[in-house]
């Protein structure tokens, strides 16, 4: 009796003694990792976000939960220990022995346009009886971009083309300082600024940069997605954004210069969207991350507030495209003056209905309307 007595004594001491122990080393040595394998995807593409957890001690941990919240748009394959309201609640359970190191992996679709973060995760321990939990907060920076996938359609083709034409016939050349054909010898009529100073100094003559030339040097795509309506016509917004990313796309890959200007505030800086003119594809890179960031659940800046003075400014001869999904009658006296001054633009007007809209007069040649994929 007093021996199983001592042995019952021995027994409880050990647990506390456990207990103890792994109130204070649960957390040393242990190394939290959730991430996205990409940093971004394109809308309705497969992404994939791990969770490593290390556990660099001799102490073995028989339960640990990781806990973490995410937009409920990404849309995961696993739904076991999640939950899903207003926001994405996933609860993982792990055991790891020590010195070991466990990797999962969760699938997941981007249903939708935006910017996800996961900021911090929620780390649940026990010791080895089950006697208590253990909490703690570790920051976590994991950062998903899912891009508006570029909006196709014969009508957008044929209005594209249609630009493309009415560019080249109208436009004269220009040289284009970004295009370098080659280096030749200073004539007294050429700028200082050209002079190619490296060349020069290797042959004791003035050499100057030779430019290439284009039949365009630069295109304007400015946005108009405010909505005054009580129901906010998200399709048609979402719409817009995908109309933005195709037309940046298309005169990027002609080598032409592209600058994209919104009223749609980004969801980190809180300011209107404005991307300065430049080529290539780092330039499409951040007009995607830009598009991404656009909050829809903000009310948009006054377009006309923003832009009547830009868009009158000497432009070097671009072309502006607009994209606008309503008739505003602020918009449409906008760019009824831009008409008058005689500029080049074209309005890409999003429609979600099966109706034909009724075009404002005088417009009616510089609006391509674009109806919605379930429509075409």
């Amino acid at each position: 009796m007093i021996k199983l007595l001592g042995i019952g004594i021995l027994g409880f001491f050990l647990m506390v003694f456990q207990k103890i122990l792994y109130e204070k080393l649960w957390y040393r040595h242990l190394h939290v990792n959730i991430s996205f394998r990409d940093d971004h995807i394109f809308q309705g593409e497969q992404g994939e976000l791990k969770e490593i957890i290390v556990n660099r001690k001799w102490l073995p941990l028989a339960m640990l939960k990781v806990k973490f919240k995410t937009d409920r748009r990404l849309l995961f394959d696993e739904h076991r220990g999640s939950r899903t309201t207003d926001q994405y609640y996933r609860n993982d359970v792990f055991r790891i022995n020590g010195g070991e190191k466990v990797t999962r992996t969760l699938k997941f679709t981007g249903s939708r346009r935006g910017y996800y973060t996961i900021n911090e995760a929620s780390l649940v321990a026990s010791d080895l009886f089950f006697m208590g939990q253990m909490v703690k907060e570790q920051e976590m920076k994991a950062v998903l971009y899912v891009y508006p996938r570029p909006y196709d359609s014969s009508r957008l083709t044929q209005s594209l083309i249609q630009i493309n034409g009415e560019i080249l016939s109208k436009r004269h050349l220009l040289e284009d300082p970004f295009e370098y054909r080659g280096i030749r010898e200073y004539q007294p009529y050429d700028d200082m600024r050209r002079i190619n100073w490296k060349a020069t100094a290797k042959t004791d003559e003035f050499k100057v940069n030779e430019l290439n030339y284009t039949s365009l040097k630069s295109v304007r795509i400015f946005f108009h997605i405010q909505d005054n309506n009580v129901i906010r016509n998200e399709e048609s917004v979402e719409m817009s954004l995908r109309i933005v990313a195709s037309l940046c796309a298309f005169f990027l890959r002609q080598g032409i210069r592209v600058s994209c200007f919104g009223n749609g505030l980004d969801i980190v800086t809180h300011q209107p969207m404005s991307i300065q003119a430049r080529a290539g594809q780092g330039q499409m890179d951040t007009i995607y991350k830009a598009l991404a960031r656009i909050d829809t659940e903000q009310p948009a800046a006054d377009f006309g507030e923003l832009f009547r003075e830009q868009l009158f400014q000497h432009n070097d001869g671009a072309f502006t495209c607009f994209v606008a999904p309503n008739q505003y009658d602020d918009f449409i006296e906008l760019l009824t003056r831009y008409r008058k001054s005689n500029k080049l633009f074209r309005w890409f007007y999003p429609v979600t209905g099966r109706q034909k809209p009724e075009l404002p007069k005088g417009l009616e040649q510089h609006i391509s309307v674009i109806y919605s994929e379930a429509w075409q």
